[in-house]
């Protein structure tokens, strides 16, 4: 028996999450096309079945049974307020305790920067052909040309998800994600200019849609884990309570549902959640019983009275969307009925404020729940 931590780190928008759900099979983490939608760690457990077979053969090599934790965490950015500083904190947590990096890169991001144009790479130039997502019209075209201002950002930000990697002293794979979206031909050319960031165990091209390489994948990272006993139970797949995936579920929404600054300035506390009681049994005869009923009420933190607008919307429209929204997804989650309730507050400039930050993290608010509880238990003199 193998087991160990396997970390996943990238720039925003890579498709952390996305793999992370892809390799557990279940919605442990939300997904938009926003940048940043993850703002903590987020632990998916996938359990892993021995093979036999001989270890040359790629996908179908041996390896014994093992439980792989991955910790999914937010995209790396340089720290712009308190809030990206927590998330950045997240991101180092994660590195501090485990036994195996993931680096994923987007290969379209790749190919949009190639298409741009960008100085060709050699060891002691590595942040010009390092960036990302590029719109730029000039080419560069030797080592002195000027980077366009978002060539620039974008390189600058690379370099410092790279320098990051090269402080860590364990495995760290190079994953390229959604190869799906392009061609094979331009697979290597990427891969070439990668390599030279850090001296990666692996290279593992991978489409989480398509579930293209995950396979491989998983049985690479198997290889590389120290023997162990398993973390969690075999039938756990993440270590998030219900009530903090029903926040991120709403969060989800308010991402989708709303643009422009109103998603980054949104967060979403949950405060009260009743459980739904046990589902009375089948009947022999006539309809089924109803689904037990889940009570749940959440406030929406924004930081500006025209936040707060948008997010009500006209005669509350945009709530509601939120709310039916997220109610089938929560629904879906918890396998009961629901009845959500959503009210929004304005928090000025929450982001900046590191109490409030740190009360939106569900261990803290898990540790204030049992303080809670146990000062409402009446003595035993009472």
């Amino acid at each position: 028996m193998r087991s160990g931590f396997v970390a996943i780190v990238g720039r925003p928008n890579v498709g952390k999450s996305t793999l992370l759900n892809a390799l557990t099979g279940e919605k442990v983490a939300i997904v938009t096309a926003k940048p940043q939608t993850t703002r903590n760690r987020i632990l998916g457990v996938v359990e892993v079945a021995a093979r036999k077979g001989k270890r040359s053969t790629g996908s179908s090599a041996a390896h014994p049974a093992a439980q792989i934790v991955f910790v999914d965490t937010p995209g790396v950015h340089k720290p712009g307020s308190q809030l990206d500083r927590r998330m950045l904190q997240e991101v180092y947590e994660a590195l501090e305790t485990r036994d195996l990096v993931l680096v994923l890169m987007d290969a379209t991001r790749r190919v949009k920067l190639d298409e741009a144009g960008t100085r060709e790479q050699g060891p002691g130039n590595r942040e010009d052909n390092a960036g990302d997502e590029v719109q730029a019209v000039e080419k560069v075209e030797t080592p002195t040309a000027k980077l366009s201002k978002k060539q620039e950002i974008w390189a600058s930000e690379d370099e410092f998800l790279f320098g990051l990697v090269r402080k860590i002293d364990c495995p760290v794979f190079l994953v390229l994600t959604k190869i799906d979206l392009v061609a094979k031909d331009m697979l290597l050319p990427m891969i070439d200019s990668l390599i030279k960031q850090h001296n990666f165990a692996q290279v593992i091209p991978v489409s989480a849609k398509k579930k293209d390489g995950l396979d491989l994948l998983l049985n690479k990272i198997v290889e590389v884990l120290p023997a162990g006993e398993r973390y969690y139970p075999r039938d756990q797949y993440t270590d998030q309570p219900q009530r903090f995936m029903v926040a991120e579920l709403i969060r989800e929404r308010i991402l989708v549902e709303t643009g422009e600054e109103v998603p980054y300035a949104a967060a979403v506390v949950i405060e009260r959640y009743e459980e739904a009681e046990p589902p009375a049994p089948p009947r022999k005869k006539g309809p089924p019983p109803r689904l037990p009923l889940t009570r749940i009420a959440a406030a929406i933190y924004c930081e500006r009275d025209g936040q707060k607008a948008i997010l009500i919307g006209k005669g509350g429209a945009k709530l509601k969307e939120i709310g039916t929204g997220a109610r089938k997804q929560i629904e879906s989650l918890l396998g009961t009925r629901v009845y959500l309730e959503l009210h929004v507050i304005v928090e000025p400039n929450w982001r900046e404020s590191n109490s409030f930050i740190q009360s939106l993290d569900w261990r803290n608010q898990l540790e204030k729940i049992a303080e809670r509880q146990g000062n409402e238990k009446p003595s035993e003199e009472e």
